[in-house]
């Protein structure tokens, strides 16, 4: 999934030293586990596990990508999970049952990205009769083609080209592999405390409500806040584990260049626009009153399309940057293709295996005439087009699909094996805005046209996350001596339990929380609790090109010029447009996190220690994300009408009002009681913030101690 993270692969080498370099010509490379071993890989504890990891961290990756816009790496922390939970057995597990387990379960990241990416905007355009097996099936469809159209370049990625792409995310998950003995013992606790102190922390906010987590210049500097705010002025912070851990996973710097952006966004953009704007502004013919407008309206209004835009020039920045990359792929998706029409006629090494290449073919077929089938149904349900109609469009759209994932995979196969970064949002843009142009050329527009539109863009999001994450599985197992086949096979067992998840997960979150929310009479985006940038942007750029409504284009232009000055000076240009896009409050929790991280990494007697505590960072802010997510989705869960709307009986801070929406239904309203909206209120979320930062510090360090006696 496309992310801003400090990562890198481990210092320690454990392979041999030819697994990282070319080879000579009369060299082979010989894995951990060799080609002729018995060792048991495909079990049940394997499978069963690996299904659990998938559940979780599905859940965990939707979750913080729909709330924060930024997604994490699972393969680390289920790789670590995986040997901790196998040493708990009777029988310790093998290390090939533990490949199998991480390369099941890394399905939830990639499943997660297409969906959070993509799937929100059918929510953000209101479109109607959505169900899960709309969303179960562009998500699985899209992750077999993935799956089936890299299988035939396997060999060429990691075993042709061995030495000669470096693999980030799949080193250090593999130095993790290896070293099991010793990664296993504190790491796994580590993990476990880590989503225990996330889960809990997140519990007593979003379900019990003890304290404020949002907290606001406005209140806590009283009247002085007061008055800033009426001239755009307000620094806020969603004080939540989930933020936390996010921020710590990024990393101070990449933090620090997100909250430049909100920087910019709030406390220069939104007092500006105060100060120039009068009592009747003419915009998107519509009139504002912007002397009476709050700054988080303001934001709304006029700054979030210029974090749309320039979110949008990001990724197409991303793709420019990775022309060679692009150029230098598509010839090997041809190349793949022909490939799996025929098989190998020598005998083929166990590590050396793949599916059956005319299995291969009928997958690819029978995805692409199902994903058919999908566009067909949607457009005949949507009651505006006949059968015929129908099929006409489907057909259209179906080969749209394929023809670009049959183009990109390749590019996101090689940008993972190159730099560990799958430029998806770039390259999903591209097909929203084809899909969206070739559609509504045939005749395909209005609420059934954005329905089939970004049903295909869930399917080639879904298929370029998973290609790029399946070739990282394959070095993996290439490195430790796994069996590619048994890889392909429990892979798309993965991605179905992935696929359910975040097809039950978005809908929940939308129930509970709600992608629109009302604000000053009219439906606007939900920037401060499911904001899902990227959703966002696709949105706005599908609404534009077939929903016939006005988009404020200049806006969009003033981002995307934005963009282009951060790229000149050199900045990571899509953590800055996210910072543009994203509510401070959001980005400032997310700065806490990476500060507390540096702080961390930089504390201890000597380096041996600071460095033993760094290494902690990615599992304690795994494990706090994921533990804080399931609290997450379980408040979402407790906010339904079906649930009794429980949450009214556990919070003890906000009471909550069922009352008819903008659109007529039944909503839950909440209601901060005086002292939790006060200054009261407020402090004790600041204290109890520090606090996690505190337990933070306190678990890195107790890991960093178990991973030096071992």
């Amino acid at each position: 999934m496309e992310h801003c993270m400090e990562t890198g692969a481990s210092s320690k080498r454990l392979l041999p030293a030819n697994a990282y370099r070319k080879l000579e010509p009369s060299e082979v490379y010989t894995p951990v586990v060799p080609p002729d071993s018995n060792m048991k890989e495909v079990t049940l504890w394997s499978v069963t596990l690996g299904l659990l990891m998938v559940a979780v961290f599905a859940a965990a990756c939707v979750y913080i990508a729909l709330r924060a816009g930024s997604g994490i790496e699972a393969a680390i922390p289920i790789a670590v999970a995986a040997i901790f939970f196998g040493k708990l057995r009777s029988t310790k597990s093998t290390i090939l049952e533990n490949v199998i387990v991480q390369s099941i379960g890394q399905a939830s990241g990639v499943v997660a990205a297409g969906a959070a990416f993509v799937i929100p905007g059918l929510y953000l355009n209101q479109i109607e009769n959505v169900s899960i097996w709309h969303l179960f099936l562009a998500c699985f469809l899209g992750g077999s083609l993935g799956v089936v159209l890299i299988i035939p370049l396997r060999r060429f990625f990691v075993r042709d080209r061995h030495g000669e792409l470096p693999f980030p995310e799949a080193t250090a998950t593999t130095e993790i592999l290896v070293s099991g003995e010793q990664a296993g013992k504190g790491a796994g606790k580590v993990l476990i405390l880590a989503f225990c102190l996330g889960g809990f922390f997140d519990f007593f906010v979003e379900i019990v409500h003890l304290w404020n987590a949002e907290v606001s210049t406005t209140t806590l500097l009283g009247s002085l806040g007061q008055d800033l705010a009426r001239v755009g002025f307000e620094l806020k912070m969603t004080a939540i584990a989930a933020l936390f851990g996010l921020g710590y996973i990024i990393g101070l710097k990449y933090c620090a260049i997100i909250f430049m952006g909100s920087v910019l966004a709030n406390l220069v953009m939104i007092p500006l626009v105060k100060a120039v704007g009068g009592s009747a502004v003419q915009f998107t013919s519509k009139t504002f009153d912007v002397t009476a407008m709050l700054p988080s309206q303001i934001f709304s209004t006029f700054i979030k399309p210029i974090g749309i835009g320039a979110i949008a020039m990001a990724g197409v920045i991303g793709l420019i940057r990775m022309g060679k990359i692009i150029i230098g792929s598509l010839a090997l998706g041809f190349k793949g293709l022909g490939k799996a029409g025929k098989g190998e006629a020598r005998e083929t090494l166990r590590t050396d295996t793949d599916l059956n290449p005319k299995t291969v073919l009928l997958i690819e077929l029978v995805s692409t005439i199902l994903l058919g089938c999908l566009f067909c149904v949607v457009c005949m349900f949507s009651g505006a087009y006949s059968f015929a109609q129908s099929l006409g469009y489907a057909l259209i759209g179906m080969v749209i699909a394929f023809f670009l994932c049959f183009l990109f995979t390749p590019v996101a196969a090689e940008a993972i094996a190159i730099v560990g970064v799958n430029p998806v949002s770039g390259m999903t843009l591209v097909t929203v805005v084809i899909s969206s142009i070739v559609m509504a050329t045939v005749g395909l527009s209005g609420k059934p046209g954005i329905f089939v539109t970004l049903i295909i863009g869930t399917a080639v999001c879904t298929a370029l996350s998973t290609s790029g994450a399946l070739i990282s599985d394959f070095k993996i197992g290439y490195w430790i001596g796994a069996t590619p086949r048994n890889q392909q096979i429990w892979k798309f067992l993965g991605l179905a339990v992935a696929s359910l998840v975040v097809a039950v997960v978005i809908p929940l979150m939308d129930q509970g929380y709600h992608f629109l929310v009302e604000k000053g009479g009219q439906l606007v985006s939900n920037e401060d609790v499911l904001p899902a940038p990227q959703a966002n942007m696709i949105s706005a750029v599908v609404k534009g090109l077939m929903g016939g409504e006005e988009q404020p284009y200049l806006l969009y232009g003033v981002g995307g010029i934005l963009s282009i000055v951060v790229t000149v000076l050199g900045l990571p240009t899509l953590a800055f447009a996210l910072g543009l896009y994203l509510s401070i409050s959001l980005t400032s929790a997310q700065l806490v996190g990476g500060l507390v991280a540096w702080l961390v990494g930089r504390s201890g007697r000597d380096e041996r220690v600071r460095e033993a505590r760094k290494n902690q960072g990615t599992l304690i802010a795994s494990g706090m994300i994921a533990g804080a997510a399931i609290f997450g989705i379980l408040s979402a869960l407790m906010r339904l009408k079906e649930t009794g709307y429980a949450v009214k009986y556990l919070s003890v801070g906000v009471q909550f009002h069922e009352e008819p929406g903008i659109t007529g239904e039944i909503v839950l309203r909440p209601e901060g009681l005086p002292w939790f909206e006060g200054l009261s209120g407020q402090l004790a979320g600041i204290v109890m913030f520090v606090l996690l930062g505190v337990l933070t510090y306190l678990i890195a360090k107790w890991g960093a101690e178990k991973e030096i006696q071992g």
